[in-house]
């Protein structure tokens, strides 16, 4: 029998996918995940032989993602912001829009001089937010919440492989924090309205947690919120940053104005020149004057 090399193994999962109707990249993916190496990595190691056990996997691999499971559940870890994230399906995989998010929130957000800034993550799913803050920020007062005690388990996992300290708390949006201020608030809620299942992915539908992606209201049910109830939740000067999805913008806009005449919204797009984020702070001495 040839020697099966992780090249020849490659290129028949390529076709494998190919003939399954699947994105055949999903391959090399699932590979480079396996092994952890760069694909500079895999192609110094192309004609190295691959082990039976190696092969097994991988086919076990390639068969979990033709029935539809995504490529990060397969792995059992995402990756975010240059860390590797454990991920289940009681946590939404983290996506490059919120590592965008993330990169605004950390370039646009001064340390104060007397004391830890304060940043709340509402929603914290794998904890990817809050811990990738809390590691870029060790002097920052992180304490992130979700309603799932599944999510917030992972969460802690995950904060405890990356020594990123984080207070983690199970309950319902900012019910648990009631009575505190944040200098920062960030959170990518659930934000997909029930009437869009029918064009989604169905990796998605099948395997990620309908908690972490659907909302009530066309999926404006979180910002209705966030609206009416996040303010008192910031301290002065506190600023909120928030994901949405790409056709909310007007809508969320229109939710904070009406709510509030001093406040500011800023959108900003992604890479994609979508509109997919917004910071939101307010500005109690315009109406003075």
């Amino acid at each position: 029998m040839a020697q099966l090399t992780y090249l020849k193994a490659l290129n028949w999962a390529f076709l494998f996918l190919e003939e399954h109707a699947k994105d055949r990249e999903a391959a090399r993916f699932l590979l480079l995940g396996r092994k952890h190496w760069t694909p500079t990595q895999l192609v110094l190691h192309y004609h190295d032989e691959m082990t039976p056990a190696e092969y097994d996997q991988y086919q076990a691999d390639l068969n979990a993602f033709v029935a539809d499971q995504p490529a990060q559940y397969i792995l059992g870890y995402a990756h975010f912001y240059g860390r590797d994230f454990k991920v289940t399906p009681a946590t939404l995989i983290p996506r490059l829009e919120t590592e965008e998010l993330v990169e605004w929130l950390l370039l646009d957000t001064p340390q104060p001089k007397n004391r830890p800034l304060k940043v709340l993550d509402v929603g914290t799913g794998s904890g990817a937010i809050a811990i990738t803050l809390a590691c870029e920020h060790p002097k920052w007062d992180v304490t992130a919440v979700d309603i799932s005690p599944e999510a917030i388990a992972v969460a802690q996992a995950n904060a405890q492989q990356l020594n990123a300290r984080v207070n983690f708390i199970v309950g319902d949006f900012l019910t648990p924090v009631m009575g505190q201020q944040f200098d920062v608030i960030v959170s990518n809620p659930p934000y997909i309205a029930q009437d869009e299942r029918d064009v989604m992915d169905a990796s998605v539908l099948k395997y990620e947690p309908d908690l972490a992606l659907f909302a009530d209201n066309n999926g404006l049910a979180f910002y209705e919120r966030f609206a009416t109830e996040g303010r008192s939740y910031l301290a002065t000067d506190g600023k909120l940053y928030l994901e949405f999805g790409y056709q909310q913008k007007e809508a969320i806009v229109r939710l904070f104005e009406q709510e509030a005449p001093d406040v500011t919204v800023t959108v900003k797009k992604d890479m994609a020149n979508w509109p997919r984020m917004a910071r939101i702070s307010y500005d109690s001495n315009r109406n003075l004057v």
